[in-house]
């Protein structure tokens, strides 16, 4: 029990600069430092080695809303 308050303190540090790494990839800042908080060095490693999210899959995802909500404008203007 000695050694708790350090490797505590370590892991609660590391999930913060996980955090910040996570925010500089364009994700989730809250997401990543609460997985951190469990799976520590390992989120570390999946930060650094997942390629930034892809601004034109984000574009997609939009145009599809924005198709979906034509779509339902035709149906209940028809």
């Amino acid at each position: 029990m000695d050694g708790f308050l350090p490797v505590s303190t370590f892991w609660f540090t590391l999930a913060i600069i996980n955090a910040g790494l996570a925010e500089q990839k364009g994700r989730s800042r809250l997401v990543w430092f609460l997985g951190s908080l469990f799976i520590g060095p390992l989120a570390t490693l999946l930060i650094v080695v997942m390629a930034r999210p892809d601004p034109d899959a984000e574009a997609t995802a939009e145009d599809l809303r924005r198709y979906q909500a034509e779509r339902a404008a035709k149906r209940s203007g028809s």
